[in-house]
């Protein structure tokens, strides 16, 4: 017969072993190793290996952020998300009427007023000179003087919402010894010097510690530390033999800032890619700067925590089909409004190509219409080497003057612009100038190109270089007082410059985050302008201004030049003609192929250091061949 005791007899000695769990849980720590050796003696299912990308980061204070990994990307998303352009009644597939233009750009009224030259080129460089001028930038904070050691460029600007006690955000790139990229960030603000009537509202007079550091003007400063951009190194798959030692360089660069139509601050970079060398990757700014949290959580209208995160984590954009991706990506541009977004991935004088975005770096395939003519010109001069980039970001415009009562919004009057380069070439296919064109295109589906600079324009205090200082300023009206200044070679007088932002400058006081990348022809628009690859500056200028004397684009043509997006096949169907519009020069042209240029071999010329990075970004821009390109109404370069 079993005996069992009395459990009682057994609940004393329980008791006095669950409060020995405690104690030794709450108070005694055993040594890491011992800890590892006594979890080794316990048997476990092994873990599965998440469908991440495991990114190092050899710095502990970098932030780690998970990158989602999207490795089936290459599939073209459903049909449902393309347009069909198939006559007659073009619609998207889904059901929802597309209706391309039946008009013309220059038969448009709402366009008129673009197409009005109130100042005259240059007329022996070609440009318009406008009377703003460019202002220093200094990252320095207060009395810091050790930041003002090292080289600063690309300076990427946003304006913050009006509520903000400082007024935009800046990134900029810091040189390096080239075995890393580097990038800080800091909020920044505009001093004013001079009468305090020519000051915008909210802007403080300069102190002498700004004048100082700004060149005795006024300009853009720092308004707290700059902090080191938390933004992890990615995977390259393949760069091939003649850009393999991009794969080892840590870091971002070409950082892109903007509003997205639903208000969220988005930043694109140039990174390593999962699906080539280099390619585009978006993350929401809120992940990384909280500033950017904690404004919209303080919101005057609506406050909370702002729109939901369309790239909560650091995203990689795509182009779809997969053929169509080149081995380095660079300078897309992303616009739409609150309900859908797209990407811009190029444009040429044979082609264009823009894409939907679908969601999680996913998109269609390319949606340009296919009767589309090219708004861009082939190369004058086959002896001029040249392509077109695209430079910025975009702005959202309503065709309509914000103090006009009159002014309505509405989709027939707005537009999107943004700003492209033109880079020439010298004879040792070293950068010479990039030229600064603005174009614009319609905010509605098929989103046509309607615009694009006849002349390039200068800011007031910039050379266009290639050129004398009498070539210059020949139709200036201080004429011989800028050419002594050229020939003395100022300090502030900009010789090698590159656009690298375009934003809505800081103060309106009714925008909601979801209108800070809208804006109207009287509104004042902030560019962030490098120099030499060794500085950083910026202008103020009316949208008017930017956008005047523009030359329409040439509409639709009879025949599609590309197949229709639904079809399987989105490669052209035959050779795209040349469009011949009225210019200055009668020579042949060469046909342009976009912006990627030939990886540098081993029998090119030696590049000049101070140049050598900014050239070796540019010229693997994309998948295409490099063009000899340069706009008909150019002189030959000697």
């Amino acid at each position: 017969m079993i005996y069992f005791p009395p459990l009682r007899r057994l609940l004393l000695p329980s008791l006095l072993c669950l409060a020995f769990i405690l104690y030794y849980k709450s108070t005694v720590r055993l040594p890491a190793t011992t800890r590892q050796q006594l979890q080794n003696l316990i048997l476990r299912q092994p873990e599965l290996t998440p469908v991440l990308a495991r990114i190092p980061v050899r710095d502990t204070d970098t932030k780690q952020i998970v990158i989602p990994n999207q490795a089936e990307n290459y599939r073209s998303p459903p049909t449902r998300f393309y347009y069909n352009y198939n006559e007659p009644g073009a619609a998207f597939s889904n059901g929802t009427e597309i209706k391309p233009p039946n008009v013309k750009p220059d038969e448009n009224p709402h366009l008129e007023q673009l197409w009005k030259c109130p100042r005259q080129p240059n007329p022996i460089t070609d440009h318009i000179r406008l009377p703003n001028p460019l202002y220093n930038i200094s990252v320095v904070h207060k009395n810091e003087t050790e930041n003002e050691k090292k080289g600063y460029l690309n300076p990427a600007i946003i304006s913050l919402p009006f509520w903000s006690e400082n007024q935009y955000i800046l990134v900029s790139r810091v040189t390096t010894d080239g075995s890393h990229q580097h990038n800080l960030v800091c909020e920044a603000n505009i001093c004013y010097n001079g009468p305090e009537s020519q000051a915008r509202p909210g802007e403080k007079p300069c102190g002498e510690d700004d004048l100082e550091l700004l060149g005795g003007n006024m300009g853009m400063r720092c308004a707290n530390p700059p902090m080191t951009l938390n933004v992890p190194p990615t995977p390259a798959k393949s760069c091939g033999k003649h850009a393999g030692v991009l794969m080892d360089i840590p870091g971002f660069h070409d950082p892109r800032l903007f509003w997205s139509g639903k208000g969220e601050p988005l930043m694109m970079v140039n990174s390593q890619s999962r699906y080539a060398c280099f390619g585009l990757w978006m993350i929401d700014m809120r992940v990384l700067l909280p500033t950017f949290e904690r404004l919209l959580a303080t919101n005057p209208f609506h406050p909370g925590l702002g729109p939901l995160m369309s790239y909560p984590h650091l995203t990689e954009l795509t182009r779809n089909p997969a053929d169509t991706r080149g081995p380095i990506e660079k300078n897309w541009m992303f616009f739409g409004d609150q309900n859908d977004q797209y990407l811009h991935y190029d444009m040429s004088s044979q082609k264009r190509t823009f894409a939907k975005v679908v969601g999680g770096g996913l998109t269609t395939v390319n949606l340009t219409d296919p009767r589309e003519l090219p708004c861009l010109e082939d190369a004058a001069n086959p002896n001029v080497l040249g392509s077109w980039h695209q430079g910025t970001n975009s702005l959202r415009l309503i065709l309509c003057d914000r103090s006009d009562e009159n002014c309505r919004p509405e989709l027939k009057n707005e537009v999107y612009f943004s700003l492209i380069h033109h880079k020439h070439k010298n004879a040792l296919d070293l950068p010479l100038r990039y030229e600064r064109y603005f174009i614009v295109w319609s905010a509605e589906p098929p989103f046509s190109m309607l615009g694009i600079s006849k002349h390039p324009i200068l800011m007031y205090n910039e050379t266009a270089s290639g050129f004398e200082p009498e070539e210059n300023w020949q139709d200036d009206e201080d004429h011989q007082q800028l050419v002594e200044a050229g020939k003395q070679g100022k300090d502030n007088w900009a010789y090698f410059t590159y656009t690298v932002s375009i934003a809505w400058a800081w103060g309106r006081k009714i925008d909601e985050p979801q209108n800070k990348n809208t804006g109207y022809l009287d509104d004042e628009v902030v560019l962030g302008v490098g120099v030499d690859d060794a500085a950083m500056t910026f202008s103020r200028v009316i949208a008017r201004d930017l956008l005047q004397c523009l030359k329409a684009c040439p509409g639709r043509g009879a025949a599609p030049l590309y197949r229709s997006p639904s079809e399987e096949d989105s490669t052209p169907v035959a050779p795209v003609a040349k469009i011949d519009l009225p210019t200055k020069s009668s020579d042949p042209e060469e046909p342009s192929s976009g912006e990627f240029d030939k990886p540098e071999s081993a029998e090119d010329p030696p590049k000049e250091p101070e140049r050598q990075g900014k050239e070796e970004a540019d010229d693997s821009a994309s998948k295409n061949t490099e063009a000899e390109a340069t706009p008909k109404h150019h002189k030959e370069e000697p």
